[in-house]
């Protein structure tokens, strides 16, 4: 089964009732924390469990020492999942707004606690949801705890000093998530220093969807990475954006196209410049 699986609105429609299913709400806005818990609130898949990006999907943040959005200690998230009712064996649909970037950094998190079948992002998200009348609730979820087991893959990460000695090997293809002008330094919005990592390439998430907000197609996606790779193997990709939550998207979009799970740096950029040491360009 491959790993980075898409569902899309009726597929969804005539799985609600599955007794083994499990949804996770994580809507999220960056400029308002509370933003997806009052979406959640006012209208939400039936079903579904709410993940807030801060409090779930991340951990404590240390200033001057972690980015924005550090990964969470694996207990509390297993913790958590347990609480939203997942097990082992559960079919888990994930959604956020629509672009996916939320529902992609839940993705990664469950690989990397071992997840690695049966999880799908939901096409388009909510925004295709609504779109096609799809139903939903006020009422929250009360499911039974579950009992799920994750153990974390280190092998999925990279460190910020395992990072700086790799610069300017070979064997390393770096990108980056963020937009075109937050990579060159232009437009800065989150982060109190503007750059990007040498040596990356600039591979703006949003650049894995159509139009209407859906993935393109693996063939499309595969045709996109290759031209980033040309004669690197797909190992040597590590993935990066602002503080580790876009570059999860990349990684999915990746898989999506048929490439193994890369890695990804989870600090990133907002990590990266804690150090006035650390190179920047």
């Amino acid at each position: 089964m491959p790993l980075a699986q898409l569902i899309d609105t009726a597929e969804l429609t005539a799985r609600l009732s599955e007794p083994n299913l499990c949804i996770l709400d994580c809507r999220f806005a960056l400029e308002d924390a509370d933003q997806g818990r009052r979406s959640y609130e006012q209208a939400h898949i039936p079903g579904a469990r709410f993940l807030d990006l801060e409090k779930d999907l991340s951990g404590p943040v240390v200033r001057g020492q972690t980015g924005r959005h550090p990964l969470p200690q694996p207990e509390h998230l297993i913790a958590r999942l347990r609480a939203a009712g997942l097990n082992n064996d559960s079919e888990v649909v994930l959604y956020d707004d629509g672009p996916g970037a939320f529902a992609a950094r839940a993705w990664w998190l469950l690989a990397w606690l071992g997840k690695r079948s049966g999880v799908y992002v939901l096409d388009g998200g909510f925004k295709a949801w609504s779109e096609v009348g799809g139903p939903v609730t006020e009422e929250s979820a009360d499911p039974q705890p579950g009992q799920f087991d994750g153990t974390p893959d280190g092998d999925l990460l990279i460190s910020a000093l395992q990072l700086t000695e790799r610069l300017g090997q070979p064997g390393l293809t770096l990108i980056d998530a963020r937009a075109l002008p937050r990579f060159l330094g232009e437009h800065e919005p989150i982060d109190p220093v503007a750059g990007h990592i040498p040596g990356a390439r600039c591979v703006p998430f949003s650049e894995n969807l159509d139009a209407m907000g859906h993935f393109l197609s693996p063939d499309q996606l595969r045709s996109r990475f290759d031209r980033l790779l040309t004669d690197q193997p797909a190992a040597t990709v590590v993935a990066y954006c602002g503080s580790g939550v876009t570059a999860c998207h990349n990684l999915f979009a990746l898989c999506l196209a048929g490439y193994p799970l890369a890695k990804l740096y989870p600090g990133s950029w907002s990590e990266w410049i804690t150090d006035p040491g650390r190179p920047m360009a």
